[in-house]
């Protein structure tokens, strides 16, 4: 299923107005320069490359600077939160929650901080091009799923070894401007995909949603410590 959306990502960018990348990525960043605060729908699926994939659903709020909450609704409640200083990861069921520095997490749910602080997709994108049918075979596409009018952006993350090449990430941005949908592809076939919905801008979001109190009886699991006891 995700193999025919990037397809069609692919095929309908090639037969969208002519666009260049810069222009594209540069309407990106503008379009959310000056939200103080952002709120969407989300639709996340991941595919672990041996046809296994699991399905959630939920909230995503955005601060500036560079903060947002990630609240999953369904199947089960769970919470990502990054506070501008560290990454959180709590799900209630399991009364733990896990604590990261930001400068450290390698989530890609992170670096779409930068809607609610500078946006600049250079700093996460060693390349940046559109997509077009030579970036894969558009074959077996049912269906037109993605609008004319939308753009596809290729970037290939600064992380990325240089014989790294499926290494890399899509942004699929509207006639708005607005992001609609980014795929992350990584070696083995693991694929993540975020889908956006009913964006909205500049609305009154209290504090407290971008700060994480522990229940009481949540165990805090630094991230750093168990990596050093590990080594």
């Amino acid at each position: 299923m995700l193999s025919r959306l990037l397809a069609a990502f692919l095929l309908v960018a090639a037969a969208s107005p002519a666009r260049d990348a810069d222009e594209v990525r540069r309407a990106l960043e503008a379009r959310y320069q000056h939200a103080r605060t952002l709120r969407a729908s989300f639709f996340e699926r991941y595919t672990d490359g041996n046809g296994a994939s699991s399905s959630e659903s939920g909230t995503v709020f955005f601060s500036r600077p560079g903060r947002m909450r990630w609240e999953y609704e369904s199947p089960e409640e769970k919470l990502f939160l990054v506070d501008g200083t560290n990454v959180w990861f709590y799900v209630p069921a399991d009364h733990t929650a896990s604590r990261a520095k930001l400068k450290e997490s390698s989530d890609w749910r992170t670096p779409l901080a930068l809607l609610t602080g500078k946006a600049d997709l250079s700093k996460l994108c060693r390349s940046i091009r559109l997509a077009n049918t030579e970036d894969k075979k558009a074959e077996g596409i049912e269906s037109a799923m993605i609008p004319a009018d939308n753009n596809v952006l290729v970037c290939v993350p600064r992380d990325a070894s240089s014989n790294d090449a499926a290494y890399h990430v899509l942004f699929q941005t509207d006639a708005q401007s607005q992001l609609v949908r980014v795929v992350i592809r990584e070696p083995g076939r693991v694929q993540t995909e975020f889908r956006f919905g009913n964006w909205e801008e500049n609305m009154p979001i209290p504090e407290v949603k971008f700060h994480f109190q522990p229940p009481p009886g949540v165990s805090i699991v630094d991230e750093e410590s168990l990596a050093n006891e590990i080594r």
